[in-house]
Formats: structure tokens, C-alpha cells, sequence
């Protein structure tokens, strides 16, 4: 079958909760992938920063089809020789005490929020059902009910009412407004340090070092959503470790396995994920023994490839490139390492036209609200590939 016919089997069976870009694809290697007519691209969106690796990448995979081989599901009902292991290597390299393992990202967050619930509870003593969390104006946490409660995006609440209470919004990258917005029934606040679906949104430098000193001073958890920033894409390994921060709370997801299974985790210390017993809190498939062989082989990836620093510099390189076009359409370009956002006028019609050009000229890249197209190629890219991905970009953001 050629593109058009998976388009239209697509279209006619499947639920359209979303618009792709019309690629068909069949294959991936590093930051390339392939269609069903066999064409080549350069993916730069990597499944929304879950293939930092890069796509199949051959020390993954191998683990994947090893441990498949052994045994994939337990359960938490019993235990498994792998997550002991991956619960040990996250807390080693992140400073933390405790890991608890999910599978999405959305999962991830939803811990997060009844973890800082229960600690506003049975720790800090506030009174029964008045917990309130913090959260941001433009966030993006995922698609639950309770997530989408506090977006403030309409459309992902359109039709999803009565929503879960217990949140309070404030303006993004404002610490005063956060000051002024935490009460004495203030339980955490949940904070980006980029915000990635409003658009590579990157706050003023100090920001999240503000924001962590007056929830310390209220005695108010600090947790950041790393999902998408994490784990190498900002440059460092999270990107919160430009403010030198140490978070109460800390969410990761996505490339956690390397787009090879989905692993999510929260980890924070034994005063925090400690509030958790025996049944309070559980997936079937969070922990698995496949997942976690998957995300033990994904960091050590990471970290034994220099792929977080070649994210610092590439993505720096990548930046200046994009900066030095000259383009009436582009109105600014931003972000860290390789998580960069090309803004776009209003005017010029806004940022899909782009993207279907780009596609067509063997660049995958994906808009957002409306006005910006989102650049976050795989961490393993070269400075020739991404001279290659220039030659493209270019004549695309000059085009009329």
C-alpha cells in the first residue's frame, strides 16, 4: 500500500483527535526516518523529545529484544531483577533518594499531584480536602481530566467538565505572583522550566531559582515537569541544572526508554514519596521488568555517548544557524540545547504551512500554537547534519 492508502484507512477508522503532518512512515535510524515510498527525512520533533537517542538506537534495541527474550510483565505483585536495578542507577545519577516508576508521562504527573496531596496532608498538616497546587498559565502536563483541569488552554477542556478543584494558576516565569498566590494550604507548585507545547516558552534567568527559594520559604513542594525537557534536550541533564536547584519533585518521561516503550518515573526524596504505603498507589505495567532493562540501557546511553553535551553544543550551533536567516517571517528564536522554537509573525500565516514545505523538502518538524515550529532533532545529530537540515530551513522561512 502506498501513503494515501494508510491515510484514508487512518481517517476512516480512527478517532481524530489529531491532525499529522500526511507522512507515512515505515522506518527509523538515528535522526532519520522513512516512509512506505521509501523517502528520506530528517525527524526533527523526535516523537516530542522521546527519541533523544535517537530512533532504534542499536544498544537499546538490544536490550529490548534480550529481555523480551527473558520475561516482560510481572506486575507489582511480585518483584523483578530489573527495576530494583533502574530504581538504584536514576538515584545515583540524580541525587535522590526515591524513584516511583510509571508508564506515560500524563501517569507521571497524576503521581506527582497525589503524592504532593497526600504530603500536604500527612506531613505539613493541612486540613483535610484543601490541599492546593500551583500550576502555570500555558502549561502542558497531559490529558487527564485532572491535568486538563488546571490547562489553560480551552480547547483541551472543551466538553471534559466538572473539573477536578484544588488548583490555582498564576502567569509563567512570575515569581512574585507566586509569592503572592501560595497560602497556608498551598501544597506544591508545579512548574516547566521551558514550557514546551506553548511554544518553547524559555523563562528569564533565575526564574526557577526564585520560584524554589519562596516555596522553601513556605514550606511549599517544589516540582518540575521535565517530560520533555529532560534527560539531555535542554543541553544539561535536566534543565533545571542551569539554576543549580535541587527540586522537592521531579516528573520524566519520554525518552526515559528511548522511544522504545513508554517509562515514566517521579522521584524526590523519603520525606516525600515516603507519604506512599502499601496500596495507596500502583499500575499494572509501571515497573515492568522490559521497561525497566529499556530505560537502564536508554540513560546509560545518554550519559556513555556525551549525548547531553553534544545536545549543549549542537543545539547552540543549530540556534546561530536559524538566527542567521534572513526571513520577514521570523519574529524570534529560542530555547536550550536542542529544544528550539522558531517564532513567526502573525502575518505570515502561521507556522503548518511551514512544516508541510519543510516535510516536503525531507524535514519533519511539527507546529505549535499556531505561530511556532518546534526544532528538537535527536541528540546524536552532527554539525554536518544539521548544515544538511540548514540547506532545507532556509529557503522554507524565506519563502512568501
Amino acid at each position: 500500500m502506498r501513503s494515501h492508502d494508510y491515510i484514508s484507512i487512518e481517517e476512516q477508522y480512527g478517532a481524530h483527535n489529531y491532525h499529522p503532518l500526511d507522512v507515512v512512515i515505515h522506518k527509523g535510524q538515528g535522526i532519520h526516518v522513512w516512509d512506505v515510498e521509501g523517502n528520506k527525512y530528517v525527524d526533527c520533533l523526535s516523537a516530542y523529545s522521546a527519541v533523544n537517542q535517537g530512533h532504534c538506537h542499536p544498544r537499546i534495541i538490544a536490550k529490548l529484544k534480550e529481555q523480551a527474550d527473558k520475561i516482560t510483565l510481572t506486575s507489582r505483585a511480585f518483584r523483578n531483577d530489573q527495576l530494583p536495578l533502574l530504581c538504584k542507577e536514576v538515584c545515583e545519577l540524580t541525587g535522590y533518594e526515591m524513584m516511583l516508576p510509571m508508564n506515560t508521562g500524563a501517569e507521571a504527573v497524576e503521581t506527582a499531584l497525589k503524592c504532593a496531596r497526600k504530603w500536604g496532608y500527612k506531613i505539613k498538616g493541612i486540613p483535610d480536602g484543601k490541599a492546593e497546587i500551583i500550576t502555570c498559565e500555558n502549561n502542558f502536563a497531559g490529558r487527564t481530566i485532572s491535568i486538563v483541569s488546571f490547562s489553560t488552554e480551552d480547547q483541551y477542556k472543551d466538553g471534559y467538565g466538572p473539573f477536578t478543584p484544588g488548583f490555582k494558576t498564576i502567569p509563567y516565569s512570575d515569581s512574585a505572583a507566586l509569592e503572592t498566590a501560595i497560602t497556608p494550604n498551598t501544597a506544591a507548585f508545579l512548574v516547566e522550566p521551558i514550557q514546551g507545547e506553548s511554544g518553547i516558552i524559555v523563562p528569564p534567568d533565575g526564574y526557577l531559582k526564585a520560584a524554589f527559594d519562596i516555596c522553601k520559604k513556605n514550606n511549599v513542594l517544589f516540582m518540575v515537569d521535565e517530560i520533555q525537557t529532560g534527560l539531555g534536550r535542554t543541553g544539561k541533564l535536566f534543565a533545571y541544572d542551569y539554576e543549580n536547584i535541587h527540586p522537592d519533585v521531579v516528573i520524566i518521561g519520554k525518552a526515559l526508554a528511548g522511544g522504545c516503550y513508554p517509562v515514566s518515573a517521579v522521584f524526590s526524596g523519603k520525606d516525600v514519596l515516603g507519604v506512599f504505603t502499601p496500596g495507596d498507589h500502583g499500575s499494572t505495567f509501571g515497573g515492568n521488568p522490559l521497561g525497566a532493562a529499556i530505560a537502564r540501557e536508554s540513560l546509560k546511553v545518554l550519559i556513555e555517548e556525551n549525548l547531553i553535551q553534544n545536545s549543549f553544543e549542537m543545539g547552540s550551533y543549530f540556534r546561530d544557524r536559524l538566527r542567521a536567516v534572513t526571513s520577514k517571517h521570523v519574529k524570534e528564536v529560542r530555547g536550550k540545547g536542542l529544544f528550539i522554537g522558531i517564532e513567526l509573525f502573525a502575518e505570515a500565516g502561521g507556522a503548518r504551512r511551514f512544516c508541510e514545505a519543510l516535510m516536503k523538502h525531507g524535514v519533519l518538524c511539527k507546529e505549535t500554537h499556531d505561530n511556532v515550529i518546534r526544532f528538537a532533532p535527536a541528540l546524536v545529530i552532527t554539525k554536518e547534519e544539521i548544515d544538511s537540515v540548514m540547506e532545507q530551513v532556509s529557503p522554507v522561512l524565506q519563502m512568501d
